[in-house]
């Protein structure tokens, strides 16, 4: 008894605080999403219209915001909202990597037909990075509390750098990734299919032997850029909830939808050019809230509100775009 006593902490050490089939009933959701995207839906190569692309995260979103239901029921309405509200924030934060992909995408000249494949595996190394990211970070947010203030005060200053910069787009052809990749690995100068691999006979050599192709530097960069971005959404569900489990969760389900959303926002990026400005005002307000419940006497900002004001704040960018970009938009 004392052995199965035992046992039973170290699993729940293990998996941060939650049963272990709490977490393999989430991931064999994920796995079944994901099988039925590439295995079903995507089983052959086919350039991904607008539509498709609507659909598809419609499906995304109903599933994600269907397991915070569950969430709310099983684990209570406190956990439910902090869940949604992660959910949001990350979907939400996540839109500004977006744009980054639709560069990355244009710099390489990777067509759409083979963006998906980019994207799916994509997603894979984000649900291993985020793991990561979460599985260090939780312990240390639980056991050293002031580290919240520092991430709160992290994200406000972030914020307020992202209002005062606007939007920057960046310089890819100086990106020091690219420029070590491009120096210690073959790389070929045009796509091969889908490939990110293939073999090549060696101008000076004249053995076979492997070059990168285009399409895995757009994914290495891909990757790259949601740590990047991470740095940012991370810290500010943490500062939602601390529970792992709910951290990891939304985060998941928010990226699982945003690829199937990337082809529609790529092709109207033109019609969020101010959405960055919601972001950052989205960014010191998480930020802000550790500090509002700290003066006001609370014990944690109320759920409720936070997730109304997340809402706001990304309505209000969405539409206040959606109507500065009108004009340009009929024009077009």
């Amino acid at each position: 008894m004392a052995f199965m006593e035992l046992l039973d902490g170290l699993l729940l050490a293990v998996f941060m605080g939650k049963p272990v089939w709490m977490w393999c009933v989430f991931m064999a959701i994920v796995l079944a999403l994901l099988v039925f995207d590439l295995g079903v839906l995507h089983r052959k190569a086919h350039e991904i219209e607008v539509k498709e692309s609507l659909m598809l995260s419609a499906g995304y979103i109903t599933a994600g915001v269907a397991y915070g239901g569950w969430v709310w029921w099983y684990l209570g309405a406190t956990s439910g909202m902090q869940y949604l509200t992660g959910f949001v924030v990350e979907k939400t934060l996540a839109m500004d990597n977006v744009f980054i992909i639709a560069m990355i995408f244009s710099f390489f000249a990777i067509p759409r037909l083979h963006q998906h494949r980019v994207l799916f595996w994509g997603i894979l190394g984000v649900i291993v990075l985020r793991a990561l990211m979460i599985g260090l970070g939780a312990p240390l947010v639980e056991n050293f509390e002031w580290l919240l203030y520092v991430l709160a005060l992290f994200l406000m200053v972030t914020g307020a750098r992202m209002l005062v910069m606007g939007d920057k787009e960046p310089d890819f052809s100086r990106n020091r990734l690219l420029l070590f990749l491009k120096r210690h690995f073959r790389i070929t100068d045009t796509l091969h299919g889908e490939a990110f691999f293939v073999k090549k006979r060696h101008p000076a050599t004249g053995k076979m032997v492997r070059y990168m192709t285009p399409l895995m530097l757009a994914l290495l960069m891909i990757e790259v850029a949601d740590v990047v971005f991470a740095v940012d959404s991370v810290p500010a569900i943490f500062l939602i909830t601390t529970d792992p489990f709910l951290v990891y969760t939304s985060n998941i389900f928010a990226i699982l939808g945003l690829r199937a959303l990337y082809f529609a926002l790529a092709a109207m990026v033109h019609r969020f050019a101010y959405l960055s400005y919601a972001l950052s005002v989205l960014l010191i307000f998480i930020g802000s809230k550790i500090f509002v419940a700290w003066a006001m006497g609370w014990e944690k900002f109320p759920p409720m509100w936070s997730l109304g004001l997340t809402l706001l704040i990304l309505m209000s960018g969405v539409g206040f775009s959606l109507w500065k970009t009108r004009p340009a938009a009929k024009a077009a």
